[in-house]
């Protein structure tokens, strides 16, 4: 689901938003969410999950194509945890394409 869809579905369930009152709640929402997690605060939504930063510490890579030592520095990067009745909602849902190999 890309935002636009995620716009046009709410548009949809509530007839009295306009599209454009639409685009503006998901945008404010979401820069809401982003503004929360830049500054480090994690962010719960009971029955969908939790976002939250996750540290990186520096390490030492290599560069694939000369094999010389690269540091690669520090990073904070977003994390996802999904909450149980999400985790138990995926679970439900059948699987799609090939099955694996009957034993």
């Amino acid at each position: 689901m890309t935002r636009s869809d995620l716009v046009e579905a709410l548009a949809t369930r509530f007839h009295q938003l306009t599209y454009r009152d639409a685009e503006l709640a998901v945008k404010t929402v979401l820069d809401a969410m982003s503004d929360a997690l830049e500054r480090g605060h994690r962010i719960e939504i009971r029955g969908f999950g939790s976002f939250s930063i996750n540290r990186r510490p520096p390490r030492i890579g290599r560069n694939p194509r000369s094999g010389e030592r690269v540091e690669i520095p520090e990073k904070r990067v977003p994390h996802f945890k999904p909450g149980k009745a999400l985790r138990e909602s995926v679970d439900r849902l059948p699987t799609t394409g090939t099955q694996p190999p009957q034993a």
